[in-house]
């Protein structure tokens, strides 16, 4: 499927010990969506379902877990999963679209962000959330519309998921998948299949598959990548090359002083590409995540809510057992009668914008009228993002309390809020 405008792509970055300066893994990803998609945070508590339940994802039911973990998720607003998230264990995913040889099925079924929540609500860390994605990819397959609108838009997916200890990437086609640990120090993927011949662990019937379609003829090394890639590949995926490249060479400048604010600055570089303002599709939502390799000391994700990095701050949330609710970062909720639950589907828009959304498109409009007054705005968020930045620096050396910032998050957005306006 070749698309009529051809957006640029998402990335996903992690680096490593000893790529980082500090003993910290650190996760970053930009969520490229439809320009006008609303992108809300939302926190739901560690829970337990009575045994027998089901869930309603975005569009099937599936068995619900007795027991899921608390998570923090980066979503568009519209759906039940995220584009990129962490867990209370420590766990963080973000997915990318891809295209593959394999159809894209055409009924509903899974959305590759549905498979994101459901590997952060299920997985204790980074392989058990690979695992429980490849379980439930396998048992429902993967499909459905993945934007609000009637006009068909679906993919596959790739996934990199992060933990104190460790990263993997994992790629799919269908039902079908390949993952691979990460072995060096700095890694990012975007939208093409990247797993050759390293391959780590797989779907039994991979290979098999390959063959008998004859796009492998079972001979030498299996190179995933080649073998699955599709010959006339979206323009997306092309574009892509580019910017996978333009990713890991600006990681690799880090290698081995990579920090949060490092991350956060890759993600809003626009000359690479990586930050995407213009188009149809553009930056939505933002997230880093420094997680220490020392589990004494707590993890902290960093998110926007906003579009454009390079024009929004980000904001520390630290999970706690008394944070404080966020709901100026949470969307309305329509019931039976949004439109993405009425049949046929997506057939009408509706407001879906939380109040630091609304407050920041303001923002944006009276910075392009007025940029002496939008900068001197923009600045003092910054030097707010910066005075966080600092606290979180001072609790990771053990000079401030943990359980002290555990309210950063409602702080920050009622903060960025009342600058606004």
């Amino acid at each position: 499927m070749r698309m009529a405008e051809a957006p640029r792509s998402c990335d996903c970055f992690v680096s490593l010990p000893p790529g980082s300066h500090h003993n910290h893994v650190i996760f970053g990803k930009n969520s490229d969506r439809p320009r006008d998609e609303v992108q809300e945070v939302a926190h739901h508590p560690a829970a337990s379902h009575p045994p027998g339940s089901l869930l309603e994802c975005t569009y099937i039911q599936i068995p619900q877990v007795e027991q899921t973990h608390a998570v923090v998720l980066s979503k568009p607003a519209w759906m039940w999963g995220a584009e990129m998230g962490a867990n209370d264990q420590g766990v963080c995913i973000g997915n990318e679209a891809v295209w593959t040889r394999e159809t894209v099925a055409p009924g509903e079924a899974l959305l590759g962000m549905d498979l994101v929540r459901l590997g952060l609500e299920r997985g204790d860390s980074a392989w058990a959330a690979l695992q429980v994605i490849t379980g439930l990819l396998e048992q429902h397959g993967q499909g459905g519309q993945c934007r609000e609108t009637p006009e068909p838009f679906s993919y596959h997916n790739t996934f990199l998921l992060v933990d104190r200890a460790e990263a993997w990437v994992l790629e799919t086609a269908g039902r079908l998948w390949v993952a691979q640990k990460v072995s060096d120090p700095v890694k990012n993927i975007s939208n093409q299949l990247t797993i050759g011949t390293e391959i780590t662990a797989e779907h039994p019937e991979l290979r098999s598959v390959a063959q008998a379609n004859g796009w492998w003829d079972g001979e030498g090394e299996f190179n995933f990548s080649q073998v699955f890639s599709p010959e006339n590949p979206p323009a997306r995926m092309e574009l892509a090359k580019q910017r996978y490249k333009g990713g890991t060479e600006l990681l690799q400048q880090h290698d081995g002083s990579v920090t949060v604010e490092v991350m956060m600055s890759i993600l809003r570089d626009k000359p690479s590409g990586i930050c995407m303002d213009s188009g149809g599709f553009c930056t939505t939502g933002s997230m880093v995540s420094v997680l220490p390799t020392d589990t004494s000391l707590p993890c902290i994700h960093f998110f926007t809510a906003t579009p454009d990095p390079s024009r929004s701050i980000f904001k520390p949330f630290i999970f706690s057992d008394c944070s404080t609710p966020v709901p100026r970062v949470v969307s309305p909720q329509f019931g039976p009668d949004d439109p993405v639950r009425k049949q046929p589907r997506f057939q009408s828009q509706v407001d879906r914008r939380h109040d630091l959304y609304k407050a920041h498109q303001v923002a944006l409009s009276n910075m392009d009228s007025n940029p002496d007054e939008g900068l001197a705005i923009y600045s003092i968020l910054r030097d707010l993002e910066s005075q966080c930045l600092s606290e979180i620096s001072a609790m990771l050396k053990g000079e401030i309390p943990g359980d002290e910032l555990g309210d950063l998050f409602f702080d920050c957005v009622d903060t960025e809020i009342k600058f606004y306006q």
